[in-house]
């Protein structure tokens, strides 16, 4: 029987997070992932310690960066990759009033780094932005596709990557180990995103899905280097490709595209981009939020040895190295979690 550290289940921002954790403390495990959640394949992978709709700070963006950043840095060193692209985001304004809460924000101490006061006109033609736009800062883009791409290449070829199904009915424990087929390891760790409403260890907490669905443009005449966020966003890719996103969808459970999803998305891009451009790819994904927009992380009621990281919602490639951390040292160094992430925090 293989002996490991860490049985971990699900390889998607979370998954891979807890790794870089284990790697650097010369821990073993296996990882199963079986492809069937798409959240962060479909991700736009923006960090941005902002939110854009209401001009506030989000939640312990400092440390998520401080942390997330040199991570992904030393992922690209180590699998010779390049994931993190550095791009500022511009946040279209449609009225003055908005421009004035801009300035309000850009006043608030926790806000005054990421914020510029300076208005930016719009000298894009191909844009209607009559008030101009502000410039947030210390923004970027992580290519999730290539970072969960690369990283499954790099454990498979460690055979430290599982690409099937886990069957949660042949998970056994005894005497303070866990055990699955021929794999006996000291610890489990599921972060399997959507798919934990189907686990039976941890579908009792309170995981909500969110479908998103993104579309790829070819728009040659637009010619912009930044994101811009207004009614959906624009992300630039290179090569006059854009994502355009993204769609919010409580009822749908499913990863298919839908024509609803492309007709929410257009009619919202059409009210201020008006050059041509051509629709090229469109992709869908469940992301798992939490009611109170934190994580779910934390200790199975009977098992000591199972745990869960899950619940990223929309800001996982921010959040997910600093909950990965708040789980190991949790574990491994029995430091408490944060009160606000650990699933404690629901009485169940």
């Amino acid at each position: 029987m293989k002996q490991v550290d860490y049985i971990i289940v699900g390889c998607g921002l979370a998954g891979i997070a807890f790794c870089e954790q284990l790697i650097a403390a010369n821990k073993s495990f296996l990882i199963f992932d079986n492809q069937s959640q798409q959240s962060s394949v479909v991700a736009g992978g923006l960090y941005n310690p902002v939110v854009l709709k209401r001009f506030t700070s989000v939640w312990k963006s400092e440390e998520q960066l401080d942390l997330a950043l040199p991570i992904y840095h030393h992922i690209e060193e180590k699998l010779q990759v390049k994931i993190d692209y550095k791009i500022p985001v511009y946040r279209r304004f449609s009225s003055h009033e908005e421009q004035n809460n801009w300035f309000l924000a850009s006043d608030n101490p926790l806000l005054a780094e990421h914020l510029s006061s300076k208005i930016i006109k719009n000298s894009n033609l191909s844009i209607h932005a009559d008030y101009g736009f502000g410039e947030v800062l210390k923004t970027g883009r992580i290519d999730t596709k290539v970072l969960i791409s690369s990283y499954k290449t790099y454990l498979k070829e460690g055979n430290k990557l599982i690409e099937e199904s886990f069957n949660y009915s042949e998970l056994k424990t005894s005497k303070g180990r866990l055990s699955y087929q021929d794999i006996s390891a000291s610890n489990m760790v599921f972060s399997e995103g959507f798919g934990l409403k189907t686990n039976p260890f941890f579908n009792y907490l309170p995981l909500k899905e969110s479908k998103g669905e993104l579309l790829t443009i070819y728009a040659p005449e637009l010619k912009i280097d930044y994101v811009l966020k207004s009614s959906v966003f624009i992300l630039p890719l290179g090569n006059d490709l854009y994502h355009i996103g993204a769609t919010y969808n409580w009822d749908d459970k499913t990863n298919n595209i839908t024509k609803e999803g492309r007709e929410e998305l257009l009619n919202k891009l059409k009210t201020f981009l008006t050059c041509s451009f051509e629709v090229v790819d469109q992709v869908a994904g469940i992301r798992p939020t939490v009611k109170d927009r934190r994580p779910l992380v934390g200790t199975h009621p009977e098992h000591n040895n199972m745990f869960v990281l899950n619940g990223l919602g929309t800001r996982g490639v921010m959040i997910g190295p600093y909950v990965a951390k708040q789980l190991f040292d949790y574990i491994e160094k029995g430091k408490a979690l944060d009160k606000e992430i650990d699933i404690n925090r629901f009485g169940l």
